[in-house]
């Protein structure tokens, strides 16, 4: 194995001498059992640089991603600007202990999303039983009737799944939210192990890390797994809504890791209940579909009719069994916030299992109760809508000012099925680089899991982080950034 001595630290300190990242668990410098070794050699490696290297190599990477177009689009009412995502050079570290309980969790989560998926779409045991109550599914507005007793191989729904997963002050790990429709974003998790191998070698050399080079592999071989029985050859495709969509590299860099079309709604047809894709050769049958365009825009023949984003008769041929779909058309019921909040108790029911993965403490604000205690405390809690992503709507009650908790309020009292509450988690954090040095700040994990007979969870995940001091919100969309994220392997040291 590669010597790890790190080399001197450069005149001006040590860059972690004034990082303080009391009172929250820090994600590189609090101890864990099977860390310690690749953690200080991380360390000491990041203070043999030294800042200004480390901002100078960190620009340079900006750069390198700004040039390989590894961006997204962010929209507003005035214009649509592409953005990269901001990378931070300081990786986050996730021992292999800790490794198994994040994978176990995520696998047993994602069991029971695809239980419960099959259960709402055909016998409806848990609304019968009174797991669930039948509102937060039937007046779900992804909830989709003609998915009634369709038949979904493997009864595998969500084929692609990105758990959000924070950790709090006490080193505990909790599930934030489900992600079951379009997850995105792992695009920037090979990214990101791709510029931290070029740009900063030297920070690498000698610690082992779980590879994620392979998730495009494991992604086609889970679409194959899912092709219409019988077909030994089948024919997989990335279907996008195009160029303008906001993630639209991540469509181009996932079609070309499973080396598969890319295709818009456009190059396909439906005949005779089978899927074609138009090609300069003729027409060619296509038996898996991984789709990143909403429910609404798939099929106009049976959802929005002004769609020209889909393929007219798509849903009747998957009905049909001649071609599939990832993810299922209706998953979005398991993405609701207010459902997630039973996910405990469907984990019980489906699985016979204890959940390995905490929920955060949730309040269904549908219920008077919960509502109550939700105006009372509004201003120590975070209020969230049960159907928005990305962060949008969010009210933060400790960091919001009176207006905000207000305005916040009226919501609430006008639409009280639309949200949910939660007490305010002090996120982990890890230290990132700023304008003023190695900085605290605050971070969640959005592992991605791969479904097709069985489950695989790519080691690590997406982590992302707040950049601005104090914010507790992520999201890119709001600004956040993002870090590599170094699952050690199993049995090794540096």
């Amino acid at each position: 194995m590669t010597d790890a001595t790190p080399g001197p630290i450069l005149p001006g300190g040590d860059p972690f001498g004034d990082y303080r990242p009391e009172p929250y668990f820090c994600e590189l410098c609090t101890s864990r059992p099977g860390g310690e070794a690749a953690a200080a050699a991380l360390r000491q490696r990041i203070a043999g640089v030294g800042l200004e290297a480390l901002r100078s190599r960190s620009t340079a990477a900006e750069t390198d991603l700004i040039n390989l177009g590894v961006t997204f689009t962010v929209y507003s009412d005035a214009n649509a600007i592409d953005r990269i995502l901001p990378f931070d050079c300081i990786p986050r570290l996730i021992t292999a202990a800790e490794w198994r309980i994040l994978d176990t969790g995520v696998r047993q989560r994602v069991a029971a999303l695809n239980a419960f998926l099959h259960d709402i779409y055909h016998e409806q045991r848990a609304i019968k039983e009174g797991i669930i109550p039948s509102a937060l599914v039937f007046g779900n507005p992804n909830y989709r009737p003609e998915m009634q007793d369709f038949p979904v191989r493997f009864g595998t729904y969500v084929h692609i799944c990105g758990t959000d997963i924070v950790r709090d002050r006490d080193g505990r790990f909790c599930v934030l939210e489900d992600n079951a429709r379009t997850p995105s974003g792992v695009s920037y998790v090979v990214e990101n192990r791709h510029l931290m191998a070029r740009s900063f070698p030297d920070l690498m050399e000698g610690i082992p890390l779980a590879p994620v080079d392979d998730y495009g592999q494991h992604l086609l071989a889970a679409m194959v797994e899912i092709a219409p029985e019988g077909v030994l050859d089948p024919q997989v495709v990335l279907l996008s809504p195009g160029i303008y969509n906001s993630a639209y590299f991540e469509h181009v860099f996932l079609a070309r890791e499973m080396g598969v079309p890319l295709v818009e709604g456009a190059d396909l047809f439906v005949d005779n209940e089978r899927v074609f894709m138009r090609t300069t050769a003729g027409a060619r049958p296509v038996h898996t579909i991984y789709r990143r365009i909403g429910d609404d825009f798939l099929d106009p023949a049976v959802f929005r009719p002004e769609s020209l984003l889909g393929v007219p008769g798509l849903i009747g041929a998957w009905r049909a069994g001649n071609v599939a779909l990832a993810n299922a058309v209706g998953t979005g019921v398991a993405d609701d916030k207010a459902v997630y909040a039973y996910m405990p108790r469907l984990i019980r029911f489906y699985l016979s299992e204890e959940p390995i993965l905490a929920n955060v403490e949730t309040n269904i604000c549908r219920e008077p109760t919960a509502l109550a205690y939700t105006l009372d405390h509004l201003a120590e809690l975070v209020l969230k809508p049960v159907g928005e992503s990305g962060g949008y709507g969010i009210t933060i009650g400790p960091q919001a000012s009176a207006a905000q908790l207000e305005t916040a309020r009226a919501a609430l009292l006008a639409a009280p099925d639309n949200w949910i509450s939660q007490p305010l988690i002090s996120l982990s954090v890890a230290p990132t680089l700023t304008p003023e040095g190695l900085r605290p700040r605050h971070l969640d994990l959005r592992p991605y899991a791969v479904t097709g007979k069985s489950t695989w969870v790519l080691p690590g995940g997406l982590s992302r982080v707040a950049l601005t001091e104090g914010s507790m919100v992520v999201n890119s969309s709001q600004g956040g950034g993002s870090k590599d994220t170094w699952v050690l392997a199993e049995g090794g040291t540096p």
